[in-house]
């Protein structure tokens, strides 16, 4: 009797006790996951895709290659990793302004001011969109709709919003490419514009950029509104 009651006991732990043990794993799947793309983040931004090197972000993740294998498989599939979880924040700090009750013109403001710190902080993702559209168009399409930005719905919202404040006759389309244009240009195109307009000095350029956001938030507004 007093064993069977001992066992009705077990019984009735070992099912709570391998929840647990699941929800560590868990925990520590995703804490590790963090800390790759950390580590993935600087080695890209030090480097560019092409030039990172697995071992480099192991080393910088302070763990084992293998592990680094066990999670993504290759470079390219990390690399595609870590853009997506740049784009999902990215889309979460923007979403609700983009569809509150706020006027375009202050959701283009918005949009500027994160777009713009979003490439400041990971200057790799602008080269990477370049590679990716010349490469293959699909994967960036998919990267992107996986990170919950639908560039369609967005330019169905400008569309929307000009057209009923007659804002603009333009085609929204050339606002909303003119508007990416100028955000990602001066980024991908960096080591030709800082050598031949700044004399090559690194902390003048960043002075530019610095800028950028209200230059192009003041050229956004007056071409909308023309």
């Amino acid at each position: 009797m007093k064993y069977l009651r001992q066992s009705n006991i077990c019984f009735f732990f070992v099912p709570k006790l391998t929840t647990w043990l699941n929800q560590q794993d868990n925990t520590m799947d995703k804490t590790t996951e963090e800390k790759i793309y950390e580590a993935a983040r600087r080695i890209f931004i030090i480097k560019g895709m092409e030039g990172a090197r697995m071992q480099e972000i192991a080393d910088e993740a302070g763990m084992n290659k293998a592990l680094l294998h066990y999670y993504f498989r290759s470079k390219e599939n990390l690399f595609k990793a870590v853009f997506k979880d740049t784009f999902t924040k990215f889309f979460i700090k923007v979403k609700d302004t983009l569809f509150s009750d706020i006027s375009a013109k202050e959701k283009l403001v918005v949009f500027i001011d994160h777009y713009i710190d979003l490439i400041e902080a990971n200057p790799y993702v602008p080269q990477f969109i370049i590679n990716e559209i010349n490469r293959d168009p699909e994967v960036l399409k998919s990267l992107m709709f996986e990170s919950g930005v639908e560039p369609r719905k967005i330019l169905e919202l400008f569309l929307n919003e000009v057209q009923s404040t007659n804002l603009s006759k333009l085609d929204p389309r050339h606002i909303v490419i003119s508007l990416l244009g100028m955000l990602i240009f001066p980024f991908v195109a960096r080591p030709l514009l800082q050598m031949v307009y700044f004399n090559d000095d690194q902390e003048a350029y960043n002075k530019f950029l610095s800028e950028r956001k209200e230059i192009v938030k003041n050229m956004i507004l007056k071409f909308i509104e023309a």
